[in-house]
């Protein structure tokens, strides 16, 4: 069994996220409270796992299944979007932040076990498709990546920063250039 982490941990841990959020355009909900007690859960899920495994979801406990929940998890940005916290409360809208809103149970968007099995065995199914490996398949010109991908690649035309997904973050990560600035790169 694993150890409750001790307060300097915790502390430690908070002050990371803490910095990291801001410096990442993102905030850490501001109940200190609430957000610690996440924190503690993070860290216990790293001692028994050995990554940040999103405290709020269950885990298989193998890192290959659960890289979609390894915080900050690939639902947080979609969640803030739609609903201004992620699943966990642990990261929240400039609106929470400022105590305008408050952070609300939201549905699960992470696929059922099911669904991600059979995902799972269809990508092992495609490798060789396209690049080494990725079960991607490739543009026939370039062999690079189609841009047949189930999600929107954005491009922050400040600093260059690329992500796929339905729609761009709040803010670039990189430069903190604003969601508006982004352009659909393909």
């Amino acid at each position: 069994m694993t150890d409750r982490p001790g307060a300097k941990e915790v502390d430690e841990l908070y002050a990371r996220l803490k910095s990291e959020a801001s410096n990442g355009g993102y905030n850490i909900n501001p109940d200190e409270e609430f957000t610690r007690d996440l924190v503690e859960a993070l860290i216990t899920n790293t001692q028994r796992y050995g990554y940040q495994s999103c405290p709020c979801r269950l885990a298989d406990g193998i890192r290959e299944k659960d890289m979609d929940i390894i915080c900050p998890c690939d639902y947080r940005d979609p969640d803030l979007t739609e609903f201004g916290s992620c699943y966990c409360a642990l990261y929240v809208s400039d609106e929470i932040a400022r105590g305008e809103d408050e952070a609300r149970p939201i549905p699960e968007r992470r696929p059922s076990q099911e669904i991600r099995d059979r995902s799972s065995e269809e990508t092992k199914g495609r490798r060789g498709e396209g690049e080494k490996g990725s079960g991607l398949p490739t543009h026939p010109l370039t062999q690079s990546p189609s841009p047949d991908l189930p999600y929107t690649v954005w491009r922050c035309p400040v600093c260059g920063y690329l992500c796929a997904r339905e729609h761009p973050p709040e803010k670039c990560p990189i430069c903190k250039a604003d969601k508006d600035r982004f352009q659909k790169f393909f």
